[in-house]
């Protein structure tokens, strides 16, 4: 199944290594909203739309992005990291991009989600700092990236009939 994941990864490169894990084992084309057009999307039969987490949603040029992209007729996953654990009453950050999909004619078959941040660089304050673990707490981690290899092997397994 040809495959396309469509990621934005700002600020540590996190979204970008769960990405390319994913695409390394769905043999999938990878890249970011600006450097192709919704158009290039429609030779592709399963995407993966995934960004890290800002006020509490998407990247808005992957959402962008999928506003302007057909998918009727093709499945997606969702992909996202995040400093917060995703919590689908308080904080269910896929609420946008799942609208979005829908809106455009995805069928959703999948979502994956990690923590993504590095624990003391990325908190922007001097008065938070102090409080941050070190970097030994950096995500995602070892366990995260095979988290998210076998995700895409459910996907290829669930697309390609094996």
């Amino acid at each position: 199944m040809k495959t396309l994941i469509v990621y934005m990864s700002v600020h540590n490169g996190n979204t970008r290594k769960i990405a390319g894990a994913m695409a390394d084992v769905l043999d999938a084309d990878m890249f970011k909203p600006d450097e192709i057009s919704p158009g290039y999307a429609k030779d592709y039969e399963l995407m993966g739309f995934g960004s890290g987490i800002y006020f509490g949603r998407h990247h808005k040029s992957l959402l962008r992005f999928i506003e302007n992209t057909d998918g009727k007729g093709k499945k997606a996953f969702i992909f996202s990291t995040s400093g917060n654990k995703r919590l689908p009453i308080i904080n269910n950050f896929d609420r946008a991009i799942l609208k979005k999909l829908s809106a455009g004619g995805f069928d959703v078959v999948g979502n994956f989600n990690c923590r993504g941040r590095k624990a003391y660089y990325n908190n922007p304050g001097f008065m938070i700092r102090p409080f941050c673990k070190s970097r030994e707490e950096d995500r995602p981690n070892g366990k995260d990236i095979e988290d998210a290899r076998i995700f895409a092997e459910r996907m290829k397994t669930l697309f390609s009939g094996k």
